[in-house]
């Protein structure tokens, strides 16, 4: 039980790569808040499953571009199991692929400004409670594409390196408060925010990865894991591709 007496938030946990995190850190001995912002009943389905499988956690609502809600968020889960050391920050804004000729700058601020305001409003609620433990753990999720671009990703590809650069200028300065904070980008995953993409698509996109195949939620929720206990404490200001090999670094 590489968590135990570990208290997590997990955003945007009611599907994907959210849920897999959710039900892995519990099922490592966390006590973990899942939170969504419209999806009750898939929230509600991932509490159940982590019920079922002996773990602990509660359901949460908000939208973590809002930082009252955010706030409300975090002193609900605090209240619950007690202070927040460990969170993953996964939630983010869709966004529309289309080339960047055909992108409104409303689509592109829209992505740009929430992807941002999530994490900020997140860290502005968590950081206080982490300071005063001086010990805390966050884990951001990025993307591959913030350092390897595709066309239609205009949006995505320029939000997701902003918050590459706000998880580095974070990581200089709470390190000296005992806080962590590292960057998680995964590549291709097979979720549902990704059902757009045909599978010969993917089969092809697969074909070309070092490893011959696509992640899946759970390979993403594992290097989550890792970057979250204490085997990784002196690893901070990371940026570790989930790519298949697809991205070395």
């Amino acid at each position: 039980m590489l968590l135990n007496n570990r208290v997590a938030l997990v955003t945007g946990a009611s599907r994907g790569i959210g849920a897999a995190t959710a039900r892995l850190l519990a099922a490592e001995g966390a006590a973990v808040g899942v939170n969504y912002v419209s999806n009750r009943a898939a929230g509600e389905a991932v509490v159940e499953q982590i019920k079922q499988a002996g773990g602990r956690a509660i359901l949460t609502q908000a939208d973590v571009t809002d930082p009252e809600q955010v706030q409300q968020m975090v002193q609900t889960v605090s209240a619950e199991f007690g202070p927040i050391d460990t969170a993953v920050l996964n939630a983010g804004p869709s966004f529309p692929v289309e080339p960047f000729v055909n992108y409104r700058w409303e689509d592109f601020e829209r992505k740009l400004v929430g992807e941002l305001k999530g994490a900020f409003h997140c860290c502005k609620a968590l950081t206080p409670s982490m300071i005063q433990q001086r010990r805390g753990n966050i884990v951001v999720i990025s993307s591959s594409l913030s350092r390897h671009s595709d066309t239609g990703f205009v949006a995505h590809c320029t939000a997701k390196s902003g918050l590459d650069a706000f998880v580095r200028s974070l990581a200089t300065e709470l390190g000296p408060d005992g806080i962590r904070i590292n960057t998680i980008a995964p590549g291709l995953t097979n979720t549902d925010a990704t059902t757009f993409i045909p599978d010969q698509a993917k089969q092809a996109i697969a074909g070309a990865v070092p490893l011959r195949q696509i992640a899946e939620p759970d390979d993403i929720a594992g290097a989550i894991l890792m970057m979250v206990s204490d085997h990784t404490r002196h690893i901070s200001g990371s940026y570790i591709p989930v790519t298949g090999g697809a991205l070395m670094l």
